[in-house]
């Protein structure tokens, strides 16, 4: 082996330093336009033999895995191939993902989440798995949905998105984002030090295709059902939803841990379910022009426009309708009789459509709690506001109860926003053309005191 000489090891080096210099100074002004990819085969399309399993009692149950594949981020179109075909009395087990295809997680930030709503005009924030065809299932016919279980992630996020959307956008141009934990053992989350928020999930949005053709939005919820937004669709429960394409056409999203009826900062307890599992089947003969929902104490009617007002009129006829149906009645008989016992409340008034839902009880022993305080009592904080309008006395008892949080809890202004959106139920009252009343009830047993 030749050893260098002194003079000729110090040229050596010295070139290897500019050839390394050289090449990372081309290196440095070279932007590649996008990494390098790596070769992954194509795998070609799912089996769908594969998403049904055996189970002990001898049915079979279909699995539909929440993938980029399986799911539409904020639209639906009623021409999308479906994911999962399936049989009327089957059942699935659907995996959800959080908004904006799985994007809204823990450590995303508010000025990100406005982005990915201002960077994707049209379209929905809501992740939905599907769509699901349904055999035999035809224009007419009804969707029988049971909900079996509900088995959602470990955390949740509620959020204002800054100056827009929501019941108060002009008075919240500041957002805020924040993520919870949910503590299933105890069914509860820790909104804020010492407030306990309890858990009870449901799907913000579930429902079949539109008959309109075409992609269209998941934010306004309709006859199809969709971004209903109603709180009591829990376990056990049952949704009732007219089909109006060949398969029905089956999806869900928007999945909840929890939410306040109003919904007023646009957000509930926003989460994703690991397994939200339901049974689906075809009802013929009986048509329907509207969702309802049955619970084991109440059967629910619901009412849906821009207009809270006609939202209110609609809630009203279908609960009349109900009744009528159900108990023999005439209209003027089911009238009185909704006076007597109907619950209603506002579902949410945020989602384009605002909604009112009426919950009419099985046994009238067991109706639901009709209390419409006004003031204060031992159980409620309570905000309450009349006007002509309903939009208007929504909006007053709305913001009552946010100013009411903020002065005698002094909890911060967008945390008492947000406070009310998972929390408030508000309940419309005596209503008439000159007189609209919404009773907010927030429950004090959230306020605890930490050790």
């Amino acid at each position: 082996m030749k050893t260098l000489a002194g003079s000729e090891l110090a040229a050596l080096i010295a070139g290897t330093a500019i050839t390394i210099a050289s090449t990372l100074a081309v290196a440095q002004q070279s932007t590649p336009s996008e990494p390098p990819k790596e070769a992954i085969p194509a795998i070609g399309p799912a089996d769908p033999a594969l998403r049904v399993v055996s189970l002990p009692n001898g049915k079979r149950l279909h699995l539909l895995p929440a993938t980029l594949e399986t799911t539409q981020w904020g639209w639906f179109d009623n021409a999308q191939p479906p994911v999962l075909r399936i049989n009327s009395g089957d059942t699935v087990a659907l995996e959800t993902m959080m908004h904006s295809h799985n994007q809204v997680v823990p450590g995303t930030t508010i000025e990100q989440i406005k982005k990915l709503r201002t960077d994707y005009p049209g379209r929905g924030p809501h992740t939905l798995t599907g769509p699901i065809y349904v055999e035999g299932a035809e224009p007419g016919d009804v969707l029988k949905i049971t909900i079996n279980k509900i088995v959602p992630r470990a955390y949740a996020v509620n959020f204002n998105v800054p100056g827009m959307f929501g019941e108060f956008p002009k008075d919240y141009p500041d957002g805020q984002v924040k993520y919870l934990y949910l503590d299933w053992d105890k069914k509860v989350t820790e909104f804020l030090p010492g407030v306990l928020i309890p858990l009870r999930p449901f799907p913000g949005t579930i429902g079949v295709a539109r008959k309109e053709p075409g992609r269209y939005s998941s934010v306004p919820p309709g006859e199809y059902g969709g971004n209903l937004d109603i709180r009591d669709l829990v376990e056990g429960t049952t949704l009732f939803v007219p089909v109006f394409v060949r398969g029905a056409l089956l999806w869900s999203g928007d999945s909840h841990a929890g939410q306040g009826n109003g919904e007023i900062n646009l957000t509930a307890l926003e989460t994703a379910y690991k397994e939200l599992n339901i049974t689906v089947e075809v009802i013929k003969g009986q048509p329907l022009d509207f969702p309802r929902i049955e619970t084991p104490r109440s059967w629910v009617t619901i009412g849906l426009d821009q207009d809270l007002n006609k939202a209110w009129e609609q809630a009203k006829a279908q609960t009349i309708k109900l009744l009528a149906e159900q108990r023999k009645l005439t209209p003027d008989q089911a009238a009185r009789l909704m006076l007597q016992i109907s619950d209603c409340r506002v579902s949410q008034v945020v989602d384009i459509k605002k909604g009112v839902h009426c919950l009419s009880p099985k046994n009238p022993a067991t109706r639901e709690d009709m209390e419409r305080p006004t003031k204060e009592t031992a159980t409620y904080l309570v905000s309450h506001a009349k006007d002509a309008d309903l939009n208007k006395a929504m909006d007053a008892a709305s913001m009552g109860m946010i100013k009411l949080l903020e002065s005698e809890r002094k909890i911060a202004r967008l945390d008492a926003y947000g406070l009310a959106s998972v929390a408030m139920d508000c309940r419309v009252g005596a209503v008439a053309d000159t007189e609209k009343n919404v009773h907010c009830l927030l429950p004090k047993s959230i306020f605890v005191t930490r050790r």
